[in-house]
């Protein structure tokens, strides 16, 4: 079997690598990030794809940059046929695209061209897309701009969040990859192009894409509470204090309307209505600062919400 170098961390890494074991490849190495702080207590931890490669015998590598000689020295003396990455965190210079005989192959979480870079699937779920899927890609020195092998589409559910979405797309891009393999290798899949007419660039998430703004609309702002739920949240601020929101649905309500971020509503054992730029959104769970997960019918009991009550005041 193909001698396989793997180079992802988060958890959408870890199925596509525990599928290249189950298949039987030869993995000469795991490279990975180096560990680091880590949630409320900031506790050095691993990535994920090293726990996963610790538990399953594998070699680990974690250079702090790929760029390293020392590491580039140390990658060409393993001597991989093929490096197989996803969600690795690091660009990948020249001298290691070109260490092995079937290149360097990047499982990536979107129908490229569209939504090139480092957040596809919150940008694809935000801008309410109705579909994406999984490009096994050649990379290239560029940022997901090599060309495509082979492509699967996956539904995106309009009652899904981006945690479900993820765990849909890591199976599929692990499966998906696992069928390429063997065709790459014999040679018997041609390497079609990227169009740059089509593509577009999924930006890295910032501090003000979880900030919801009740001016938009609520079909606008459902899809922004689902595509950052579970992480890292979309959010407005009550009494003063960030409070997250991380479920959400329209609601059709007959009444007057009011400002955006007003309460009109609160629904017994369902959470409460709020109106919005465009249309009206029932909460539905949210999380309070320092406080876990809840339903927002427990919130307005816990918190003395209120009809009139305007959020971001």
């Amino acid at each position: 079997m193909m001698r396989i170098v793997f180079m992802g961390t988060p958890d959408f890494a870890v199925p596509v690598l525990v599928k290249l074991g189950q298949a039987g490849y030869d993995l000469a190495a795991v490279v990975t990030q180096p560990d680091r702080p880590r949630g409320r207590g900031h506790k050095v931890s691993f990535s994920p794809v090293k726990e996963k490669a610790l538990e399953m015998g594998l070699k680990v590598l974690q250079p702090a940059r790929v760029k390293d000689k020392s590491f580039i020295k140390t990658l060409q003396e393993l001597q991989p046929e093929l490096i197989v990455v996803a969600a690795f965190g690091q660009i990948l210079p020249a001298e290691v695209l070109n260490i092995p005989v079937y290149g360097c192959l990047n499982v990536h979480a979107s129908l490229l061209p569209r939504y090139r870079g480092a957040a596809p699937l919150q940008r694809a779920m935000m801008a309410g897309e109705k579909k994406t899927g999984v490009t096994i890609m050649l990379m290239d020195q560029g940022l997901d701009t090599g060309d495509i092998l082979t492509q699967a589409e996956v539904e995106i559910p309009y009652n899904f969040n981006c945690g479900q979405l993820h765990d849909r797309l890591a199976r599929s891009g692990a499966e998906l990859l696992i069928k390429t393999l063997p065709l790459w290798q014999k040679g018997e899949i041609s390497p079609q192009s990227q169009t740059g007419a089509e593509s577009n660039y999924a930006a890295p998430l910032k501090k003000e894409d979880e900030k919801i703004d009740w001016a938009n609309s609520a079909a606008v702002l459902y899809n922004q509470i689902r595509g950052l739920t579970p992480f890292p949240g979309a959010y407005t601020v009550f009494q003063g204090k960030p409070l997250k929101i991380s479920e959400s649905e329209l609601y059709a309500f007959t009444g007057q309307p009011a400002v955006p971020g007003t309460v009109l509503l609160l629904l017994k054992g369902q959470g409460f209505v709020v109106q919005t730029g465009a249309g009206c959104l029932l909460v539905k769970q949210v999380q309070p600062v320092g406080k876990k997960t809840m339903p927002a019918h427990s919130f307005i009991n816990g918190y003395h919400l209120e009809v009139g009550d305007v959020f971001n005041n």
